[in-house]
């Protein structure tokens, strides 16, 4: 009986396969997201760019939902790998829905921004600034979970939105893996450089896609037929 391992079935073959698909993920999702972070690249520094900054971003949902669905359904076979085809499958199938939920988080992230760029005019006490900055945390978090149910699931985009704030606390440790991933890619960008998370796109997915298995593993057996 042989003992050969068939090509492609190997671990150096699952690794070659992993990076191709992170490789060319990557590309596409760049690609999609382009128009946006030209236009950011015209825009200054100045806080009241912050609406204009959060138009630039719309492109930027579903270019990173098609990247979510081409890595959950990567094959890990180097002989059939097809990561392009599945990427423009998940854009064409969720580029709307992702951006139903999208767009209002960005409204809503801008709001948070523009309130604590400006803060010293409102004329609220201190705390009101953290409890502002603690809210754009949790919604940051909800849009997290949020990306992954609307990348691998077809729901109408309010029983999106009530599923991702649900799993806020059902799933706490899924919560923190995404708050985790949300605070080292903050730390190193500062430290290292601003185009880090655009670099870095298509691994940090893939850990938020891993770190998200029990929300993706209850939704496909509780809400699925």
């Amino acid at each position: 009986m042989s003992t050969t391992t068939d090509f492609g079935a190997g671990p150096l073959s699952r690794a070659a396969a992993l990076i191709h698909t992170l490789v060319t993920v990557e590309a596409l999702l760049l690609l999609a997201a382009a128009p946006g972070p030209a236009g950011l690249l015209l825009l200054g520094p100045d806080p009241a760019n912050l609406p204009l900054a959060a138009l630039c971003l719309l492109p930027l949902g579903p270019a990173l939902s098609a990247a979510v669905y081409a890595l959950h359904h990567r094959d890990r076979d180097l002989t059939d790998l097809h990561p392009a085809r599945a990427y423009r499958r998940g854009w064409r199938l969720n580029a709307l829905p992702a951006l139903k939920l999208w767009a209002p988080l960005l409204a809503w992230l801008t709001v948070i921004a523009f309130t604590l760029t400006h803060f010293p005019a409102t004329g609220l006490p201190g705390w009101w600034a953290a409890l502002l900055a603690l809210t754009g945390l949790v919604s940051l978090l909800w849009g997290a979970h949020s990306l992954v149910l609307t990348s691998l699931f077809t729901f109408r985009a309010r029983d999106t939105a009530r599923l991702a704030a649900y799993y806020l606390l059902r799933h706490g440790r899924a919560t923190l893996a995404a708050a985790s991933l949300l605070v080292l890619t903050a730390t190193a960008t500062t430290l290292l450089t601003e185009a880090l998370p655009a670099l870095l796109a298509a691994p940090l997915l893939l850990s938020l896609l891993h770190g998200s298995r029990p929300v993706i593993a209850e939704t496909e057996e509780n809400f699925t037929a």
